[in-house]
Formats: structure tokens, sequence, C-alpha cells
């Protein structure tokens, strides 16, 4: 499955019939499983439906970095945001990814 960006918002969790996925380096991941956290309401609801690559390397929640560009970050944040997707491919099913 490929889904844009735009597709990608309608599982930001808002509606319980379908999933909850993250984008992560143009990986999407179901993390419906963890909806404590990314559901409405949760602590990382902010990413769910969206590319949150930048933010998962910058460790951010503000709305200015959920965005999938990684134009600028250091090699630390690329560090860190490669650990986030070892630890998302480790929990969460990948099921498609995000249209270029």
């Amino acid at each position: 499955m490929e889904l844009t960006l735009d597709q990608l918002k309608q599982y930001d969790g808002t509606n319980p019939s379908k999933p909850i996925y993250i984008g992560v380096k143009g990986r999407i991941f179901d993390v419906t499983t963890g909806k404590s956290f990314y559901g409405p309401g949760g602590s990382y609801a902010m990413f769910a439906g969206k590319d949150a690559s930048r933010a998962l390397a910058k460790m951010s929640k503000n709305d200015e970095d959920v965005i999938g560009s990684l134009h600028g970050l250091t090699d630390k944040e690329i560090g860190i945001l490669d650990d986030w997707e070892k630890k998302f491919e480790a929990k969460y099913p990948i099921v498609g990814s995000l249209a270029a």
C-alpha cells in the first residue's frame, strides 16, 4: 500500500474504525496496538497520521517538526532517528510506504 501525506491523515486515530498509522523514513507503521500513546489524548498523538521522521530525530513534539524532511539534521539526530526506526520495526508492522 502506498499513501500520500493527505491520505495518511485519515489514520490519525480519530476514527475508531480505522487503524493508527505513523510514517517514519518513508515507511508506514501500524501503531494501533500503541493507541494509548498514539491515539487521541495520548502523549504522542501529534505523530498519528503524519510522517514523524524529523520530530523523532529531534526528539521534538513541536508541530513544525512533525514532517518527513531530514534536511539539515545533524549526524547525531540521524542516529537518533535510526534508533527510533529500529524500535518501530521491532514493535509495529510495516503496512506500506509514503508516496514521494
